[in-house]
């Protein structure tokens, strides 16, 4: 029993040791060439990164491109070092592919995320800084990786959606603003071009709202009450609900400074006498 597993490991040793002498310079050059092939994949990689990124194209695309070309390199390389030491890639490949099939009917909703990332990177519908809404969810986007992204509103919450759930959908993008909407009553006494004028200078002084596109103010409509004065203006969508509150309270402020009646909600009521009977 001893002697046949001696034999055995005398006959497995032989098997190595001759694999070895007749491959050693083989296997020096397979790993001389996996380190060379890694370093010029990095600073490759890394050459493609900067090269996107001076011509200002897109962090997410240029993130990406450089990765897809650092693994396919490494790939390469390996399939090169393997072939070096006399081992055969062609049963690995389809080894490979048919883990890749069941490993794809298993993870459909993931890959189909994965698509649609891709789809994003490629077709660049919006940027990371770009305001969306998509599925009556809406915030700036913040980072896009391959299987979602993530938006923050003006809250300060970070949205994760599904990439699948983008891609398809209607879309609305107002890249880095957001349209923000105020009226205020005055008085049918009053004179409405004072008015806007006053907010007009409100808006104008805030280092928040967007010169471009301009602020837009205007009588919206005729109420029981009083004249109703619209104004819509453009901020960056983090900072919506601040900036909101300080144009609402210099709206009031000026107003009130400029003793222009804010009317309050009332109804006149006529009775007749013989209502009274």
């Amino acid at each position: 029993m001893i002697s046949s597993e001696i034999q055995q490991f005398e006959k497995y040793y032989a098997l190595l040791t001759e694999y070895l002498v007749t491959y050693s310079m083989q296997i020096v050059g397979a790993i001389f060439i996996l380190l060379v092939g890694l370093w010029v994949a990095k600073k490759l990689a890394e050459v493609v990164a900067n090269l996107m990124t001076r011509h200002n194209i897109d962090i997410t695309l240029t993130n990406f491109v450089s990765n897809v070309v650092k693994v396919l390199l490494i790939i390469m390389v390996i399939i090169i070092a393997l072939g070096k030491i006399g081992i055969s890639v062609t049963p690995f490949v389809a080894a490979i592919g048919a883990a890749s099939l069941g490993a794809g009917l298993a993870l459909q909703g993931m890959l189909s995320n994965y698509g649609a990332g891709l789809a994003i990177i490629a077709t660049r519908p919006f940027v990371v800084g770009d305001t969306i809404e998509v599925k009556g969810v809406s915030g700036q986007v913040k980072v896009i990786e391959l299987g979602h992204t993530i938006l923050i509103n003006e809250e300060k919450v970070e949205i994760t959606i599904p990439n699948k759930h983008i891609v398809g959908e209607i879309l609305h993008n107002s890249f880095n603003y957001s349209l923000v909407k105020g009226e205020i009553d005055i008085a049918y006494s009053a004179c409405s071009d004072n008015a806007i004028s006053l907010i007009e200078n409100v808006l104008v002084n805030h280092e928040l709202v967007a010169k471009k596109p301009n602020a837009q103010i205007g009588i919206e409509r005729f109420a029981d009450s009083g004249v109703t004065i619209s104004y819509r203006y453009w901020v960056p969508t983090t900072k919506i609900i601040e900036t909101k509150l300080a144009i609402n309270g210099g709206v009031y402020k000026a107003i009130n400074d400029a003793n222009i009646e804010i009317p309050f909600p009332q109804r006149i009521v006529t009775l007749n006498k013989s209502d009274l009977k």
